[in-house]
């Protein structure tokens, strides 16, 4: 399957907005987390600035993200994982309360109770977890539901190759292969689970390979590119919903930043990082749109304003909110 002239724009434009919106958090984040200059005693304040709690940035992954969600409607569902901006952006979660709920706003999804790690949009049928492999369970739960309702609608797991190794994945796998759940079951392998190679920790190269145990296609995706994704991802998605059962891909994707913000990195190899960034796959795909004549510099530079400007709003709009009220602090915890 290949991808219209309208699906190849749509994607590059939701991977500028990605990576802008996670260069620019990687900025916000910083603020107020960081001594003013070196002192004993002195270290990274991971409570401090507009940006409370720990940060896990996805520029390097937009790929995986758009070239799945591409092929999704409004009512199909997508659990990320507790990387989960890419999977937000690319789901169309609106970037305000987006963005809110992060610096912890009462305009935010959750009113600022639930961080970076847990956003949670029913209307776009989005949530995520900080939970490892815990997306797995809840995406056979939403596709259990579609088929019940005698819908044609799919469900998406994102996650990471680490979680591949933790039991909530295989009993996912196992029990959509068991219902013919229509499931997309989507590991990114950037090559680190945290701080560990994937070489170090899981016992076969491609966790695509594990699909076989349960009975249901595995697709190895080896290039982070989002034309290779979306190929992929159609027809996973076209074989659920016509009711055929679930499918487990996996691509290899790139890390820019750290696991977290604040992470020295030490376990990378020198020089990687600009390494990676020599195959960015932004630049990669804007190259075969202008090679296609979809993609011009007037229209990328159009294009690029456009969600420079869609993604400081959201920013500024998150900055001018205003705090929940400490009497709702026990509000949406007790069923009454």
């Amino acid at each position: 399957m290949e991808p219209t002239s309208e699906q190849l724009l749509w994607m590059y434009e939701k991977m500028v907005e990605i990576r802008e919106y996670e260069e620019t958090m990687a900025k916000v984040y910083l603020e107020g987390k960081l001594p003013p200059k070196i002192q004993k005693g002195l270290a990274f304040d991971i409570g401090g600035g507009p940006v409370p709690g720990e940060m896990h940035l996805s520029a390097g992954q937009e790929p995986v993200a758009v070239g799945v969600c591409a092929h999704l409607r409004k009512e199909d569902t997508v659990v990320g994982s507790h990387r989960p901006h890419h999977f937000a952006i690319a789901k169309n979660v609106p970037l305000n309360p987006m963005t809110a709920e992060m610096f912890g706003k009462a305009t935010g999804l959750g009113r600022g109770k639930g961080g970076h790690m847990h956003l949670f949009d029913p209307a776009n049928k989005f949530s995520c977890s900080g939970i490892v492999g815990a997306g797995g369970p809840q995406a056979c739960g939403a596709a259990l539901a579609a088929k019940k309702l005698g819908k044609d609608w799919v469900a998406v797991a994102f996650f990471g190759e680490g979680a591949a190794n933790q039991g909530a994945f295989h009993e996912a796998l196992n029990l959509a292969a068991l219902w013919r759940l229509p499931v997309i079951f989507v590991c990114e392998d950037n090559k680190y689970g945290i701080s560990v190679e994937k070489s170090e920790s899981t016992a076969i190269a491609s966790n695509a390979d594990r699909a076989a145990g349960y009975g249901m296609p595995g697709v190895l995706v080896e290039r982070n590119s989002a034309i290779e994704v979306f190929k992929a991802a159609g027809e996973a998605v076209a074989r659920a919903r016509r009711g055929d059962g679930p499918t487990l891909i996996e691509v290899k994707t790139d890390r820019y930043f750290g696991h977290f913000q604040g992470d020295p990195e030490t376990y990378r190899p020198k020089g990687e990082v600009n390494r990676l960034r020599e195959h960015d796959p932004i630049k990669l795909l804007g190259e075969t749109l202008r090679q296609l004549g979809v993609l011009n510099d007037a229209l990328d530079k159009s294009l690029r304003d456009v969600v420079s400007l869609r993604v400081q709003a959201a920013y500024e709009f998150s900055r001018n909110s205003p705090y929940p009220e400490p009497a709702e602090a026990l509000m949406h915890v007790f069923a009454e």
